[in-house]
């Protein structure tokens, strides 16, 4: 007969066979920035690495030129690749059990309990965690660059090893709001808009913080044709603005008492993970000094962007 630690194992293990698609679902379940990523293919697996490093084509080719006749041409070389380069973060949740709770729930009925518990318990942690990084400006320890390192208050900020006081090509862009209300929002949102547009290149979702998103919702109240339909299917609460879904995250202002909004280019913005590390569960441990049994699952990654400049911040 199995001992109750080997089968409280067995059933984590058993629980969690495919536990990466699992938490990652439900991740993205409960932030609408990952929802949003998932969607569009912009969560990318990679298998290793120094760093994270993102292709950038960042500058147009000097060479081109209009003439006429037999006029010179320009055939010097143009300096128009670079790459951003960002440090993996690392994260770790571990199902834990008492040798004491093992036992006293050692039968079939009571073991399924205490697994469906601490596993539940693993998920809502990773979920909401994982949601605070994704806004976060990467201040914590080994925590990942989330949206408020990417689309600063002032554009500036050293992302991905570029310095943007340095290459101005990589500021964010930002507009202050003042004392924003329900009749100033949207004047606000269309100059941060407009300034986000290259040709086919334009936001595609909005996060707001609280009052930005009732602000906006009180501006178009009467108007039931704001409404998005496609974010409404996956579980949020949205609205439209142009083409850009607009979406309530109270995430957004994590650390700070200011209003946020982000203006998202998401085909510019990916999660990368580690192969190995997309909460991946480890062997069991067992401590030399506790009864208990640890099961630990780890993720490696970092959120990375490919053009800051079509990222921007609305804010108070």
């Amino acid at each position: 007969m199995a001992s109750p630690n080997s089968t409280f194992t067995e059933m984590v293990t058993t629980t969690l066979r495919h536990h990466p698609k699992e938490i990652t679902d439900n991740v993205s379940l409960q932030n609408a920035l990952m929802s949003r990523l998932k969607k569009k293919g912009q969560i990318e697996t990679v298998s290793g690495g120094y760093e994270i490093v993102e292709p950038l084509d960042w500058a147009e080719n000097s060479t081109f030129m209009r003439y006429s006749g037999y006029d010179p041409l320009d055939t010097s070389a143009s300096d128009v690749l670079s790459a951003a380069k960002y440090d993996w973060a690392q994260s770790a949740i571990h199902v834990v059990a008492s040798g004491r709770e093992i036992r006293m729930n050692s039968g079939e009925e009571a073991m399924i309990k205490l697994v469906k518990a601490r596993i539940a318990n693993a998920k809502r942690t990773t979920a909401n965690n994982m949601s605070v990084d994704l806004y976060s400006t990467g201040a914590l320890s080994n925590q990942i660059g989330g949206l408020g390192a990417i689309a600063t208050a002032d554009g500036t900020g050293t992302v991905g090893g570029i310095v943007s006081g340095t290459y101005t090509f990589w500021k964010s862009k930002f507009v202050t709001t003042g004392t924003p209300s329900a009749t100033t929002i949207i004047g606000d949102m269309n100059t941060l808009w407009l300034s986000l547009v290259r040709g086919m290149d334009k936001p595609d979702l909005i996060v707001f913080s609280h009052d930005f998103f009732n602000y906006y919702e009180s501006a178009l109240q009467a108007n039931q044709r704001y409404a998005s339909s496609s974010s409404a299917s996956a579980g949020f609460e949205s609205l439209k603005y142009k083409t850009a879904d607009v979406i309530f995250d109270t995430n957004t202002n994590f650390g700070t008492t200011a209003e946020i909004g982000y203006f998202l280019n998401t085909d510019y913005l990916k999660l990368v993970q580690h192969k190995d590390a997309q909460w991946t569960q480890d062997d069991e441990k067992v401590p030399t000094n506790q009864d208990a049994v640890i099961i630990p699952m780890y993720w490696m990654g970092q959120l990375v962007t490919s053009n800051r400049s079509l990222q921007g911040r609305l804010f108070d």
